[in-house]
């Protein structure tokens, strides 16, 4: 075993690393994946692989993105289940919320890749979102700032190199606020959760290290976010919906390079701060 200390949710494995000709033995840390169910008052709903980290803002950020509860308040508790097969998130809702969840109710199983999360038919996929309110424009460099410094505050990605991040981002680029997960729908989720009932997170973006697909432009919409910066590109239903939603989405941030897809008045090309669009 290695003399530093890992960090939570990392396991080790034994490995051969080839590597400019030669050939190493050593150990290895990678990230724990677990099935994580979620339960809503006694009810199983969905089936997600997941990162067994905060776990609470997951149950919480998943409820809110899939529209299972209006609010914080719809949520009563949420009580973390271990064993062998993996985790069970039993979430205590309000009565409204379960009168809802049962006329939705779906089984569905979560993947860290692709595929929207609970939707059983064409419709959900394009369900209503509700708009974005304007606000003042973001400096490209301060976009630019925050997704370049994610990496060095990626816990689990530093000593793995396996996960997602999604983060949320003052106005000047610092960032607030950061969760991980091997799935960047999970990662998001997560964020929101611990983000939800925050009154100094306002004003600012949301930042992931992954594409921005229609369902990230969903959960960020629901969230309350007026920009999305993703280190990868967005898909064409993904850029649809957020100019639908008012939401300004940028892609493929690299370095002080990028490209915005929606609203581009959003976004300042300059150092210049205030404008209100």
């Amino acid at each position: 075993m290695p003399s530093f200390a890992s960090p939570e949710g990392v396991r080790h494995a034994a490995v051969v690393r080839w590597r400019d000709g030669r050939r190493s033995e050593l150990d290895d840390q990678l990230v724990e994946e677990v099935p994580v169910a979620l339960a809503f008052n006694g009810i199983s709903h969905a089936v997600m692989l997941a990162s067994p980290l905060d776990l609470e803002d997951f149950a919480l950020g998943f409820a809110l993105s899939e529209g299972i509860v209006d609010s914080v308040c719809d949520v009563y508790g949420c009580e973390v289940e271990h064993s062998a097969a993996g985790v069970t998130l039993q979430i205590e809702v309000s009565s409204r919320s379960l009168a809802r969840l049962k006329e939705r109710r779906r089984a569905l199983v979560g993947r860290t890749g692709c595929g929207l999360c609970g939707a059983e038919s064409l419709a959900q996929v394009h369900r209503p979102l509700p708009l974005v309110a304007a606000g003042p424009a973001l400096c490209a460099t301060h976009i630019s700032r925050a997704v370049r410094s994610l990496r060095s505050l990626q816990t689990l990605c530093l000593a793995t190199g396996a996960v997602h991040a999604a983060a949320w981002c003052a106005a000047d680029g610092q960032v607030q606020l950061l969760r991980e997960d091997v799935g960047r729908h999970n990662a998001l989720d997560k964020l929101i959760g611990a983000a939800a009932g925050e009154p100094a997170l306002v004003d600012g973006f949301i930042a992931i290290t992954s594409r921005a697909s229609v369902e990230m432009v969903h959960k960020a919409c629901v969230a309350g976010a007026r920009l999305v910066a993703a280190v990868s590109a967005p898909t064409h239903l993904a850029v649809q919906a957020a100019h639908e939603a008012g939401l300004c989405l940028v892609g493929l941030v690299r370095g002080d390079d990028l490209v915005i897809y929606t609203h581009p008045q959003r976004v300042l090309l300059d150092e210049t701060m205030g404008a209100t669009h």
